[in-house]
């Protein structure tokens, strides 16, 4: 075998046993909003984490996000526009807790 193939297959094999990544444990205050689709948003300013969760409660972590973008954020007259145009797919993101089952 060659070596490209060799390292796919090493690849592989670490992806499926793999341990699963777990649910990070949010410490960033989140406050609530008006929105149709996000109940509340968080911010640290020290880290440059933005938190929304969203009003079917799944939270996800956006990382590298200025304090300007969260200030237009919660300025925003739709917070919901403001992140479909300007925080989803611009940000690198995680999910910090799985969503609650209605």
């Amino acid at each position: 075998m060659n070596a490209k193939l060799i390292a796919l297959f090493l690849f592989l094999c670490l992806v499926q046993f793999a341990p699963a990544n777990p649910t990070l444990v949010s410490r960033i205050r989140r406050e609530p909003v008006t929105s149709t689709a996000i109940r509340s948003i968080g911010y640290s300013k020290r880290r440059h984490i933005l938190e929304i969760e969203f009003v079917n409660g799944a939270v996800y972590r956006y990382e590298q996000v200025t304090p300007t973008v969260h200030r237009e954020l919660m300025a925003a007259d739709s917070k919901a526009r403001y992140y479909d145009t300007k925080i989803k797919g611009n940000y690198s993101s995680v999910r910090v807790r799985p969503r609650v089952s209605q």
